[in-house]
């Protein structure tokens, strides 16, 4: 239940949703077309009323689409649009006539930049033990899960604004298409929560041994360039925005064979381009490991940052102070809660021994701690500042990262109550 707050604060004008723009760009020409090509027959439409936020059809070649239509809340998910987006996939996975999924959104502003979550907490406030909580929780995280072990190929247009859930959505997908206008992040810490939807998942296959996801995790690093995304895994594909429309229309044309995955693999390699610069991350990379590894504790990444901040390489000091003015937007306790999360992620892969090596095991275990989290004052907290006041000036419980209770973050972990039931993927 997630949308994320990037060093520009990506606060859109609803304030009942954690959304986040940094550009309000109106639609290209290549967008248009993509959208609107007369060419493209619907061979049958299973969503078209215009207030449905989530659209399925399915075309005569077998390719079937998921529109997200809910622009002016750049495709910030609900809980119906949970539940039938699942619908849509669970469908057409049975569905001998579908070949591939197409995820896409209706804006080019955004491909989704999160969750509706002010509803959730407001719901929260009132009763501690709302059912809303578990409900939301299971239907992304039962989501996620459909995409990542999804039997057909599953392609998602990355364009535009793509964080916390919206990365959900598409990060766990197999091709993961990306745009010099896409923009990710992960930064929950920033109103109290924890970056889920799986993406320690991510981070632990994240370069460095998983460091890099880690040091996105805790600071919220925007990822801004497609060689960036491309570097670090959320992205398969680069392929310019304008070139969008043809390549669906390309796909739309497709005689697929017994293999639809190479039919498709041939088909983005046609339309993919080179970033056009090395990412900026790359030779950042040994004081990324070095400072974020899981070894070292939240206060001792702090304080190897504050050494790097006085390199005399201009570059490494603009990253350190950047990352120390991440950290420092996070709640102590989520940082302190990241940091030991994804450090077992990272160490139990290829471990086929320990359930956090795959994906449904993670889940699980996310599952609890995020029933457990979202229950904290932080998140409350969290809200009210970035959202509802905005002050940015959150009260935190506790205030520092030295006051953190080592035995309240394990609790976490810990298997939930009888009363209610753990996460059935």
């Amino acid at each position: 239940m997630r949308s994320l707050i990037g060093a520009s604060q990506f606060l859109n004008r609803s304030s009942a949703l954690l959304l986040y723009s940094h550009d309000h760009r109106c639609f290209s020409k290549g967008f248009r077309a993509f959208r609107t090509s007369p060419s493209l027959r619907t061979l049958a439409t299973m969503a078209s009323n215009d207030d449905e936020f989530v659209k399925g059809n399915v075309f005569p070649n077998g390719v079937a689409v998921i529109t997200l239509d809910r622009p002016k809340a750049l495709n910030a998910m609900n809980l119906d649009m949970d539940v039938k987006y699942k619908k849509f996939l669970d469908e057409w996975e049975l569905d001998p006539r579908i070949k591939c999924v197409l995820v896409e959104s209706s804006s080019p502003r955004a491909f989704c930049a999160g969750m509706d979550i002010k509803g959730v907490v407001a719901e929260i406030q009132k009763d501690k033990t709302t059912p809303l909580v578990q409900k939301v929780f299971t239907a992304e995280y039962s989501l996620i899960c459909k995409i990542f072990e999804y039997k057909k190929p599953y392609i998602s247009f990355m364009d535009g604004i793509t964080m916390g859930f919206g990365i959900g959505l598409s990060g766990h997908g197999r091709y993961r298409i990306i745009t010099e206008r896409t923009v990710l992040a992960m930064p929950e810490n920033g109103i109290g929560l924890f970056p889920d939807v799986g993406f320690s998942f991510i981070a632990a296959h994240s370069p460095g041994g998983g460091s890099v996801g880690s040091y996105l995790g805790l600071t919220g690093k925007r990822i801004s360039t497609p060689a960036d995304a491309l570097f670090v895994g959320l992205g398969t594909h680069y392929i310019l925005s304008g070139n969008l429309g043809s390549l669906k229309e390309a796909l739309f044309d497709v005689t697929f064979s017994e293999d639809p995955h190479q039919d498709i693999k041939h088909l983005l390699e046609k339309y993919s381009n080179v970033a056009e610069s090395e990412a900026l991350l790359k030779p950042l990379l040994p004081h990324i490991v070095s400072t974020f590894s899981a070894n070292k504790s939240v206060m001792e990444i702090v304080e190897e940052l504050k050494k790097h901040q006085q390199s005399s390489d201009g570059t490494v000091a603009e990253w350190a102070k950047e990352a120390l003015l991440g950290l420092g937007k996070g709640a102590p306790f989520s940082l302190y809660l990241t940091h030991k999360y994804f450090s077992r992620i990272a160490s139990a892969r290829g471990k086929n021994d320990n359930d956090l090596s795959t994906l449904t095991g993670v889940m699980k275990t996310e599952y609890r701690i995020a029933i457990r989290s979202s229950l904290r004052s932080d998140f409350a907290e969290g809200v009210r500042a970035v959202l509802v006041d905005k002050d940015q000036k959150p009260k935190w419980n506790p205030p520092r990262l030295e006051e953190v209770n080592s035995s309240e973050v394990e609790a976490l972990f810990e298997p939930l109550s009888s009363e209610i039931e753990e996460l059935k993927v």
